[in-house]
């Protein structure tokens, strides 16, 4: 799916020109996390693989990271921990 912006799900994410990636303090030092930055063009919140930063980066509506965050803090995702 592709926005006025350009800015699409799965483009490449050095596409998203010089936004911050921000990774999780507990990421390993193995780089087994993932990386969010802001988008500013529609308030979106882009997510790459920070072993591949070149790579894809996935693009969500803040209201889909919220439901996430949210749901993590819960406890909905706990069952992939073990």
């Amino acid at each position: 799916m592709t926005h006025d912006s350009g800015i699409y799900n799965g483009m490449p994410a050095t596409g998203l020109g010089d936004v911050v990636w921000r990774k999780s303090v507990r990421s390993g030092p193995q780089g087994n996390c993932v990386e969010f930055a802001d988008v500013e063009t529609g308030g979106r919140v882009a997510v790459r693989n920070s072993r591949d930063p070149h790579g894809p980066a996935l693009i969500y509506t803040r209201a889909e990271i919220h439901a996430l965050i949210e749901g993590a803090k819960d406890g909905d995702f706990d069952h992939l921990l073990a």
